[in-house]
């Protein structure tokens, strides 16, 4: 009987002990296929701007030369020591929790009257719709020529009716300037609003409103305790939605009152355009718009809370 060399049994032994190794099959292939659209998609619009955004923040960064010599954290604690950009950041968190929680309010009132209506809510919301499809520049002109001291609708509207006696320049002070300002975002988003109460009040199933009038519940306690709990969840969510939509005001400030009058109209994201397109300081810039995101993300945590909570809650 041939006698196998220790040499030899001593490497059989290793293979067997050495553990298989893992083959991807045609399955996870797929899997990764599918996958793929998605970690690109986030890498395009997520992670490369991200990186470009902190690289600008950490350097000497102009217009016309971004990615000059590091300088490490100075532009962010200037931006966070900046009382101009504080209160910019502060205009921005007010106007976007007013005008969400007044639109939502509107577009719920609105939804339920169409709701109310049936058949005539639907053609009625199609041209509620109307403003929603104009651009917002188009938005801004439209209410900067209404609201103009000369020639302007409402000045005259005003004039007829013996309110004023001599037009008024409602962009040239800034409690009457933020007022416009609102009520053009007011005018433009009010519908947007409308349309997801509208698609949330029309899914509640009908015998539940019929269940609670006949058990002798009037429009105010079906509204109160039938309506509202069943929709919290969606409305949590246009709030949050419209809320984002707020912080990104410019177009309106840019064409209204351009930061105006003063800097009483400036909020962050017109301070930043500002500060990157007329003083060309891109890397500050930067920065501000790094901490404008931080600031987003932690004011709009308590909105996020509370749609969980509804969507647990009233599930």
């Amino acid at each position: 009987m041939t006698s196998i060399p220790e040499a030899e049994r001593a490497g059989r032994g290793r293979l067997a002990a050495a553990p298989e190794k893992a083959s991807v099959s045609p399955r996870d292939w797929r899997n990764a296929l599918w996958v793929a659209p998605l970690v690109f998609s986030l890498i395009v619009t997520t992670v490369y701007p991200t990186i470009f955004l902190v690289s600008l923040a950490l350097t000497k960064s102009t217009l016309g030369k971004p990615f000059g010599a590091f300088v490490g954290l100075k532009p962010i604690t200037r931006a966070l020591f900046d009382p101009n950009f504080h209160s910019a950041v502060l205009k921005s968190v007010l106007f976007a929790f007013s005008s969400a929680i007044v639109e939502l309010v509107i577009g719920f009132a609105l939804a339920s009257l169409f709701v109310a209506l049936l058949k005539a809510g639907r053609y009625l919301l199609t041209l509620v719709l109307l403003p929603l499809m104009t651009p917002p520049v188009m938005v801004g002109i439209a209410w900067k020529l209404i609201l103009a001291p000369s020639g302007g609708l409402l000045n005259g509207i005003l004039l007829s009716w013996g309110v004023i006696d001599q037009p008024m320049s409602f962009l040239a002070s800034p409690v009457p300037a933020w007022l416009s300002i609102g009520v053009a975002d007011l005018w433009q988003w009010v519908p947007f609003v409308t349309i997801l109460c509208f698609a949330a009040l029309v899914s509640l199933p009908d015998g539940v409103r019929e269940a609670a009038q006949i058990d002798g519940a009037g429009p105010w306690q079906r509204l109160r305790h039938v309506i509202l709990p069943l929709v919290a969840a969606p409305l949590a969510s246009i709030f949050l939605l419209k809320l984002i939509i707020g912080f990104k005001l410019f177009d309106l400030v840019y064409v209204l009152t351009f930061g105006g009058p003063g800097f009483t109209t400036t909020n962050a994201t017109f301070g930043i355009w500002r500060l990157a397109f007329e003083q060309f300081d891109v890397g500050r810039a930067a920065a501000q718009t790094l901490i404008f995101a931080i600031v987003i993300g932690i004011v709009t945590i308590p909105v996020v809370r509370l749609h969980k909570r509804a969507s647990e809650y009233y599930s």
